[in-house]
């Protein structure tokens, strides 16, 4: 049986999304259009039930995969594609791709109990509106969902965190010239201000020097580094 199952109301104006796309064709005034992408029937009816009771919404249809998701949007596009990441056949991210592919437009926000680094950031590179978890309280999930609807970006603090923390996460690449003179004085066992004098710098760029090595090298004082520095063969 087929994990689809649309609802009967609320039927657009014609069968293929030439007649109805995304959000941003939605009328002035219409309600938000819904699918729900989930593969627990149980979570699917929960979300109805929540997202029903609000004037605002209706829910156009239901999705037991992602490759059933894409079948069901080409055939009625919502303004909101609510998507689990984790299902059978076709996940969420491929699922994502599929149906930006489609229409660039679409908004999908995710719903997942997945909060890895590889989920969140797997899921926005691949073109996700907005990342929430399924513990989100239901005033923030349809908050959420009509921002998604109008084309903003919604993450929960927990992903907000993740994201940061990929972006600030350090480079991994090779110690530049100047880090590598700053580390040289260091295992030499010059101090901050012996180094600034020696390479006619401030203390501060000695400083900002050494945060940027202890992040390239993953240590986190001046021993490690120069312990490390030396595992790798830098001073040669």
């Amino acid at each position: 049986m087929s994990g689809i199952t649309p609802s009967g109301n609320n039927t657009p104006n014609g069968d293929g999304p030439g007649h109805d796309g995304g959000g941003a064709h939605r009328a002035t005034g219409a309600p938000i259009r819904i699918l729900i992408v989930d593969d627990h029937p149980v979570v699917r009816d929960g979300l109805r039930g929540v997202l029903e009771r609000d004037p605002d919404f209706t829910v156009i249809g239901e999705a037991a995969d992602g490759a059933e998701a894409v079948e069901l949007y080409e055939r009625r596009p919502a303004d909101v594609v609510l998507m689990d990441l984790r299902m059978p056949r076709m996940g969420g991210v491929e699922a994502i791709k599929r149906l930006l592919g489609g229409d660039p437009e679409a908004r999908i926000l995710v719903l997942t109990t997945y909060d890895t680094d590889s989920d969140v950031m797997g899921a926005l590179a691949a073109g996700a509106t907005g990342y929430l978890l399924k513990d989100t309280p239901r005033e923030e999930l349809t908050r959420a969902v009509r921002s998604a609807s109008s084309g903003q970006s919604v993450l929960s603090p927990a992903v907000t965190g993740r994201v940061l923390g990929q972006v600030r996460k350090p480079t991994q690449g090779p110690l530049s010239d100047r880090e590598l003179q700053v580390l040289r004085l260091i295992a030499d066992g010059a101090t901050n201000r012996q180094a600034a004098a020696a390479l006619f710098i401030s203390q501060a760029t000695v400083k900002t020097h050494l945060l940027h090595v202890y992040e390239k090298l993953g240590v986190k004082d001046r021993a490690a580094a120069v312990s490390e520095a030396h595992k790798r063969h830098l001073f040669q």
